[in-house]
């Protein structure tokens, strides 16, 4: 009796320090709003990130390692890392316009050297390996993923500061954009053999964007049918949230997802505002999880369970946390001023994502170059998306 009543006692005891200490554990991550957020310039966090975004584009052997270990778990990696870093420059140079001499140089780098790589591997250089598969419904081949990004990287560029070599080039890639759409009935174009991603398709929509605001064009007409349609006959009917993948039928082949929905309300702000603004609240309702001060995202609304793919990256069973979700929810959250849920978002970050310090730069041991990438674009993004509002000069 007295060894039961002390592990009563004792598990008692035990109960009420995590009831006390689970509550407060986040105040010793929650880092000062100031260190992520500015409204002018680049916070401290932003600084450091994009210092070791830098270097490895100005260390050639540094980048080189980086990318080789990227790209043996996923090409893709390697591509959007690219992606987001030139988006992430774009916002930085309009922040810090004095720095443009610096941050523009590393953004036509990249630009150029992602051009040489796709014009001599060809497309399937950046896509995983079942892009060499079977083949596409649509040929020849091309992957709207990897033409949607390179315009907008073209697109942001020039957002920036006028590249009178990169106007053809926008344009080429925006024609083959609308080309591709426009052989599907449904306006959609594969990204992998009869595979149609969101996320792919909403970079697409804003490099349109892009070009009617840099040339002078008029997309707006199929932009809207493109939204009308997608509203109709892509959108998850519990949730109301747009599906991450379809094929070339408009079949769902994924429901909605953590790791597409974020980013893709987020692109959306380009072209219809209300509706981009409503997919997140979806998502904040259906996937945003917050507890202890701590947040996350779940991969997939408890209405639709999906496959785990490497999008997902790693799902903590019972909360369901997503790390590559969290990692979107981020740039959801900042792109839509959602305050108190990216306060806890960075409080998971700085608790779960090991973060590495040395000589003014950051990165973070859980994550690799395209995750602090994303990380940083969710630091800066908002100037490139106010020029991409205005009108045509």
């Amino acid at each position: 009796m007295a060894r039961l009543r002390n592990a009563v006692l004792s598990l008692a005891a035990l109960t009420l320090a995590a009831a006390v200490w689970l509550p407060c554990l986040h105040l010793f991550f929650t880092p000062p709003a100031a260190l992520w957020h500015s409204t002018s310039g680049l916070p401290p966090r932003a600084r450091e990130l994009a210092e070791r975004q830098l270097h490895l584009w100005t260390e050639a052997g540094s980048r080189r390692q980086e990318i080789e270990r990227m790209r043996r778990s996923n090409a893709e990696w390697d591509f959007m890392g690219r992606t987001f870093l030139v988006w992430s420059l774009a916002e930085m140079a309009l922040r810090e316009p004095a720095e443009q001499a610096r941050y523009l140089p590393v953004m036509d780098t990249i630009i150029t050297e992602t051009l040489r790589l796709e014009r001599e591997h060809g497309q399937a250089f950046f896509l995983m390996s079942y892009a060499r598969g079977p083949a596409y419904v649509e040929q020849p081949m091309r992957s709207l993923f990897v033409d949607g990004e390179i315009a907008l990287m073209l697109a942001a560029r020039r957002l920036v500061a006028e590249q009178a070599e990169y106007r053809p080039l926008l344009r080429a890639r925006v024609a083959v954009l609308l080309e591709r759409m426009q052989r599907n009935p449904r306006l959609i174009a594969e990204s992998y053999p009869d595979e149609c991603w969101l996320f792919d398709h909403a970079v697409a929509l804003v490099a349109l964007r892009a070009a009617d605001r840099l040339d002078g064009s008029d997309h707006a007409a199929f932009i809207r049918t493109w939204l009308d349609g997608a509203k109709k006959n892509l959108t998850d009917p519990v949730t109301g949230l747009l599906h991450s993948s379809f094929n070339t039928k408009g079949a769902a082949r994924d429901g909605p997802e953590g790791s597409t929905i974020w980013m893709a309300a987020h692109l959306l702000r380009a072209v219809d505002a209300d509706f981009a603004r409503d997919q997140y609240r979806r998502a904040r309702r259906e996937l945003g999880r917050t507890l202890f001060g701590f947040g996350w995202s779940r991969e997939w609304p408890r209405t639709w369970r999906g496959p785990l793919d490497v999008d997902s990256g790693l799902v903590i069973p019972v909360v369901d946390a997503s790390v590559g979700a969290s990692g979107m929810a981020l740039i959801g959250a900042s792109s839509f001023g959602d305050a108190a849920y990216l306060r806890a978002l960075q409080t998971s970050l700085e608790f779960a994502a090991f973060p590495i310090r040395a000589h003014g730069q950051l990165k973070y041991g859980a994550s690799n170059q395209v995750g602090d990438a994303a990380l940083l674009y969710a630091c800066v993004l908002g100037p490139l998306w106010e020029r991409l509002q205005e009108p045509h000069p």
